[in-house]
């Protein structure tokens, strides 16, 4: 579930665009200059928003290499296995698998707590001949935060992210198949103020982590299942957010293994239990006033009843960009405050638009609930701002409110699985308006290795109803 966030304006000093070798004066060039920093780790989130790069030796990266590496293109380009595959246009066996540009954004350095001497910057990649790779996730990103700048608004985002703890470390599950997950406390703590001993160590020690990474965080608590983590991210500039959110999961899943215990990303981890990224957001003007300000009682401002039409109205064509996975559409079920119908309302966590902050006015903002744990940040805020490009752009009409229970609306329901999904992505004009024919075709190509993947396999449901029964 969600609370509510701080809301403020964006930062506007952060250089979105600094990409290249690292300014002199920069804390990363003083840092690797003083000895302090002896290793970069120069990260690209891929599709799913993992972090992949390399760990280069910081001087060499500074003064040889200018701030950037080269990396085979097929980190954008393969699935969860890493797996090198063709009939994807960036690479592939046609093209020998070659290399890409990515330069370093110094704004984005920032230390690991558990890599001493380690600094992680986020990277941008571009083709030799200096062209962005437009199927970049955080490319797709910053190019729709510029839409959104052309009709003279700037996005404030807050990125609440929920995981799951299981007992056993990353190598003891595998070692078991993945069988018997058992969670990390057996209750369901949510706003738990006294926690298990476990509970209370973990979370204390995230929070320092988080904090000496330079990761802003408004709040962490033990959430509605057992074993499962609420983390929510200060409010504040979008591309900021995301680019913390790779070295968040780093430090998540090593605090983790060094408790012995592993955290689990994934959508629907059980049967029962759903674990969400759910997105707070608002436009703010040039003058610094926010455009979605308003109570509940009074019309909706221009720019926020574009903004809800456009993502009720967008949002159900771009599914495989928030919602990636076969997993993903196991979390769509009634009353599991996962939205199961492409809906708004007034502060109701059953819908997939969710408007909240009224009781200060000055604090409205929209928190869109469909994505899942298995999301990247970068695509499923892509698919957003895209979606509220498309409101202004194209006016879609706005439906009514939902006043009532969200689950039992006449509403256009969520797709019922990723091959769904992907009929409404390619079945539309919208998602190629928004992004391109190549960002499609590459999202389309990724989507359907996962389905293949996932067809390819017996599971053990197929044998637990089969065997003895059939």
């Amino acid at each position: 579930m969600a609370d509510e966030q701080q809301h403020q304006e964006p930062n506007q000093d952060r250089e979105q665009d600094s990409v290249g070798a690292p300014p002199e004066g920069t804390w990363l060039a003083q840092a690797v200059e003083s000895g302090k920093i002896t290793r970069v780790m120069l990260a690209v989130p891929d599709m799913r928003g993992r972090p992949r790069g390399k760990i280069l030796d910081a001087p060499l990266f500074m003064d040889r290499l200018g701030g950037q590496a080269e990396m085979c293109a097929y980190t954008l380009a393969t699935d969860v296995d890493m797996t090198p595959l063709s009939d994807f246009a960036l690479t592939g066996w046609d093209q020998g698998f070659g290399d890409v540009q990515v330069k370093a954004d110094t704004a984005t350095a920032r230390t690991l707590p558990y890599q001493p001497g380690t600094a992680m910057v986020i990277g941008d990649v571009f083709d030799h001949d200096g062209t962005p790779v437009d199927i970049a996730p955080r490319h797709m990103l910053r190019a729709q935060l510029d839409h959104l700048a052309h009709h003279g608004f700037r996005v404030a985002v807050g990125i609440e992210s929920e995981f799951l703890l299981v007992n056993g470390t990353p190598d003891a599950l595998h070692r078991s198949g993945y069988r018997d997950l058992r969670p990390a406390w057996p209750h369901n703590l949510d706003y738990a103020l006294a926690h298990p001993l476990k509970a209370g160590a973990f979370l204390r020690d995230l929070h320092e982590d988080l904090r000496l990474a330079g990761i802003p965080v408004e709040a962490i608590k033990t959430e509605g299942a057992p074993g499962q983590v609420e983390m929510t991210f200060a409010y504040g500039d979008p591309l900021a957010a995301c680019d913390a959110y790779p070295a968040y999961r780093l430090i998540v899943d090593d605090l983790a293994q060094r408790r012995g215990m592993t955290a689990v990303w994934m959508a629907a981890p059980s049967n029962d239990v759903g674990s969400g990224l759910h997105l707070h957001l608002s436009l703010w003007t040039d003058n610094g006033a926010n455009a979605f300000a308003c109570n509940r009682h009074a019309d909706l401002p221009p720019a926020m009843d574009r903004a809800i039409a456009g993502l009720i109205s967008g949002m159900p064509h771009l599914a495989p960009l928030y919602a990636p996975t076969i997993n993903s559409y196991k979390r769509y079920r009634p009353h599991s405050f996962a939205p199961t119908r492409h809906t708004w309302g007034f502060d109701n966590r059953g819908c997939a638009v969710r408007v909240t902050g009224t009781s200060t006015g000055e604090g409205t903002h929209l928190e869109a609930r469909w994505a899942g744990a298995d999301a990247n940040p970068y695509l499923a805020l892509a698919a957003a701002c895209a979606s509220i490009v498309h409101g202004f752009d194209d006016n879609p009409e706005l439906p009514p409110p939902c006043t009532g229970d969200a689950y039992s609306a006449h509403a256009v329901p969520v797709p019922g699985d990723l091959a769904e999904a992907l009929g409404h992505f390619t079945g539309s004009t919208f998602p190629g308006t928004a992004f391109g024919k190549r960002v499609v075709d590459h999202y389309t190509r990724a989507a359907r290795l996962e389905i293949g993947h996932q067809r390819g396999h017996v599971t053990d449901i197929e044998r637990q109803r089969a065997i003895g029964r059939a």
